[in-house]
């Protein structure tokens, strides 16, 4: 198996992955302007400020995300010729620290804010903080989507990884 292919594939799987943040931000926009030029209620004009923001996050998400996993893949080469070893072994360190982070955000976090915002939809009976909660929790749904398909792709990457490394010592 040649590491190197693996983790350039892995890296452009999650730039084309991360695209869909992008996707899901212009849709925000697009439904934010949709609400301020046909709203006609309270409720729909509530809708205005709330999808702005969660398209301006997750666009800045997934730019961001897209840039650094583009970056990262450009120089996989040269950090995979100065030395194979290290270069396994930081991927495997990165893998496994992202694979945390998920499981404290993705499982944790994430349903607490989604649980906090549904019980202010029941609770609160202002169009502005029912506007907030919908959106918030549509946001996470989307982050949550993608986020664990890249955690299932990580998974097999750090397996990946792993033989390698295995293969190495022996």
């Amino acid at each position: 198996m040649d590491i190197l292919k693996t983790a350039t594939e892995w890296a452009k799987a999650e730039a084309f992955s991360t695209s869909f943040f992008i996707l899901f931000g212009v849709m925000f926009l697009a439904a934010s302007v949709g609400f301020g030029q046909l709203g006609k209620t309270e409720l729909a004009k509530a809708y205005i400020l709330p999808t702005l923001v969660a398209g301006i996050l997750l666009l800045t998400i997934g730019l961001g995300l897209f840039i650094s996993n583009n970056s990262r893949a450009k120089s996989f080469p040269a950090e995979y010729s100065k030395d194979t070893s290290a270069f396994v072994q930081s991927e495997i360190t990165r893998v496994e620290k992202t694979m945390e982070e998920y499981q404290t955000i993705a499982i944790k976090v994430f349903p607490a804010i989604i649980a906090v915002a549904a019980l202010l939809i029941i609770f609160i009976d202002k169009p502005i903080w029912r506007a907030i909660s919908i959106t918030t929790i549509a946001m996470l749904v989307v982050i949550l989507l993608v986020d664990s398909n890249a955690n299932a792709r990580l998974k097999v990457y750090k397996k990946q990884l792993e033989s390698v490394e295995i293969k190495e010592i022996n």
